[in-house]
């Protein structure tokens, strides 16, 4: 699907995509996780010049912020340790982006990692070991929670146990992070926002960024179900935005998860399609958290699912037609910069 670019002047801080390399030799990605993950995303191969083509494809993307999916991980280092070669990897990529090679753009500007946080307090040696990788783009971690009753919901890759956020140990782990002001990235699915609900309260001093809306389903057991589910996602949502300290990526609806739309890979569905499927969430997360607290995400390329990279981007801002410029200067790169705290990337742009 082309589209002509919407508003191509519009300074965009992507502030979620992945890095990534699922070929069947890369022993963090056993043949199962392999196999599933291509089913999903069409794509195996994801690193700087695949980025480099989407972000510079039309809309003005100006800086990026890389998350965690698991790749690039070093066995060298040990278990508990291993996650620091990704972000090795990755601040490799920003260094590249950043040489002047490749214009004004700066990709990976931006790093979050992962440590496991039900290691407990003994966590704290990975977070150093993470941030001294790449002292200045490692922002945080991301420790995913998602979990179903119904295993086809997720697949083999994912296993979380349920609950997760609201273990002890876990929470242990967690409190490592507020420590050393790192951000935490919380990924769940729409019926565990609850989850996520108490562990704000329970630290609201602890920067939380919820991504993906809080990933309405749509598929598997949930299949058809996203209309008669909606109300209680908005109740969780409002209830959530209550917590200052949680903000909210717009974003990750174009997953298979979500049914939005409900074929793929790259179909080609146009923006004013889209569009029409992802308004109710996306303009529901904005009433409750507000511009300032919540930021627009490619999820890329995890959503090429349901949208090219361009015509997501075009999906989010006929949703935001109508919106002031200010409201649209943080959501589209306002609220990246202040919570991942990229201000030197806008001031040198």
């Amino acid at each position: 699907m082309s589209e002509a670019i919407i508003e191509p002047d519009l300074p965009i801080i992507d502030p979620h995509h992945h890095l990534w390399d699922l070929r069947p030799i890369v022993p963090m990605f056993p043949e199962p996780r392999h196999r599933f993950i291509e089913t999903l995303v069409p794509v195996s191969y994801y690193t700087f010049d695949q980025l480099h083509a989407e972000v510079s494809a039309g809309h003005n993307v100006i800086g990026t912020v890389f998350m965690e999916c698991g790749a690039f991980y070093n066995g060298r280092y040990g278990d508990a340790l291993k996650p620091v070669g990704e972000v090795e990897y990755v601040n490799g990529v920003a260094a590249q982006s950043a040489s002047g090679l490749y214009g004004n753009l700066r990709l990976c500007a931006g790093i979050i990692g992962h440590a496991d946080l039900t290691l407990g307090d003994k966590v704290g040696e990975v977070l150093d070991a993470l941030h001294a990788a790449s002292p200045n783009r490692f922002k945080g971690i991301r420790h995913q929670g998602a979990w179903d009753a119904d295993p086809e919901v997720l697949g083999p890759p994912f296993h979380a146990p349920p609950e997760l956020y609201r273990d002890a140990i876990f929470r242990e782990g967690f409190a490592e992070l507020g420590k050393r002001d790192m951000t935490f990235d919380a990924w769940i699915l729409e019926p565990q926002i609850p989850d996520v609900i108490d562990l704000a309260k329970a630290f609201p001093d602890q920067p939380i960024c919820l991504d993906h809306c809080g990933t309405p389903l749509g598929m598997a057991s949930y299949t058809g179900k996203l209309h008669e589910r909606f109300d209680t996602w908005r109740h969780n949502i409002h209830q959530l935005a209550k917590c200052e300290n949680v903000v909210i990526k717009l974003g990750g609806l174009a997953m298979h998860n979500c049914a939005m739309p409900e074929d793929g890979p790259a179909v080609g569905h146009g923006s004013e399609h889209l569009a029409a499927l992802w308004r109710p969430y996306i303009e529901t997360c904005i009433e409750a958290f507000g511009s300032k607290r919540a930021m627009f995400e490619s999820n890329y390329p995890v959503d090429r699912w349901g949208a090219t990279y361009p015509v997501l981007w075009n999906t989010f801002k006929r949703i935001t037609q109508k919106a002031g410029a200010d409201e649209k200067t943080d959501l589209y790169a306002g609220t990246a910069t202040r919570f991942y705290g990229l201000q030197d990337l806008l001031l040198t742009t």
